[in-house]
């Protein structure tokens, strides 16, 4: 993993994160406790500031960024799929972003909310909590039922396992 200031701002990672090998954060980024940082990630804070909560797993390949005075904020919580982009949005808490999704500048991502693989939410766009929303551009299809959401929690601890494991061996 590597950490870079950029000018003034260093990034702030709780001492529980795990960064994985290849994983790149530099400027004003601020990583919550328990959150994990996948393979080849990148997220950078020479913009804007980024925000990631708690227990958030940013996976494999995913890119971080925003646009001037448009920061990037993830609550607790958030899974945030493999090869995703973020740009200058709200994800809040318990939303997941399926893999290879777009979310950019000013969408907000609802609480518990779920991204579909693939979609693409744009500027401004909201997508209401406990909902699913799929597509290019996203829309909304439905609520999220029981099964949803006990995935969603699946997905979150088993990140969450997984991150410690690594972890562990890191300091070895």
């Amino acid at each position: 993993m590597l950490v870079y200031p950029y000018h003034h701002k260093k990034p702030t990672i709780d001492k529980s994160v795990f960064l994985a090998d290849h994983s790149v954060v530099t400027g004003d980024v601020t990583i919550g406790e328990q959150s994990s940082i996948w393979f080849n990630t990148v997220i950078r804070g020479d913009v804007a500031p980024t925000v990631i909560g708690k227990r958030v797993n940013v996976q494999d390949h995913s890119v971080l960024h925003q646009s001037p005075k448009n920061p990037l904020i993830l609550e607790d919580d958030v899974t945030i799929g493999h090869s995703v982009i973020l740009h200058s949005c709200t994800v809040k808490k318990g939303a997941l972003v399926g893999m290879g999704s777009i979310i950019l500048d000013g969408a907000v991502i609802g609480e518990g909310a779920f991204i579909g693989a693939g979609s693409l939410v744009p500027q401004g766009k909201v997508i209401p909590p406990n909902t699913l929303a799929f597509g290019r551009p996203a829309k909304v299809i439905r609520d999220l039922n029981e099964e949803d959401i006990a995935d969603m929690l699946r997905i979150s601890r088993e990140y969450a396992e997984k991150a410690q494991y690594y972890k562990s061996l890191q300091a070895e």
